[in-house]
């Protein structure tokens, strides 16, 4: 992000669960989001995070938080408090 005024920053608390994709005919399995959740704290999304990687419908989750400037729209690069399960390379963001 270009340098800003931090006091206009907004942090954004998520939880992105993933599906597992079949593969297709030449193609490869890959993972796509499922849902995503925006919480408060980081406390919040992680704990959510947990709940939903127990599911059997979900194949990961993570948890992060990014922070945002809304006087230009930038965002950050993701920092993630928890990743579980299957969950895309950290460079796919």
């Amino acid at each position: 992000m270009t340098e800003t005024n931090e006091a206009n920053l907004k942090v954004h608390y998520i939880c992105q669960t993933y599906a597992e994709t079949k593969a297709t005919r030449g193609g490869q399995a890959g993972l796509k989001i499922v849902k995503q959740f925006e919480y408060s704290t980081s406390h919040e999304a992680e704990t959510r995070a947990e709940r939903e990687f127990r599911s059997e419908e979900c194949a990961g989750a993570d948890a992060y938080m990014v922070i945002e400037d809304p006087d230009s729209g930038e965002v950050g690069e993701p920092a993630f408090i928890v990743r579980l399960g299957a969950v895309p390379d950290a460079g796919e963001y």
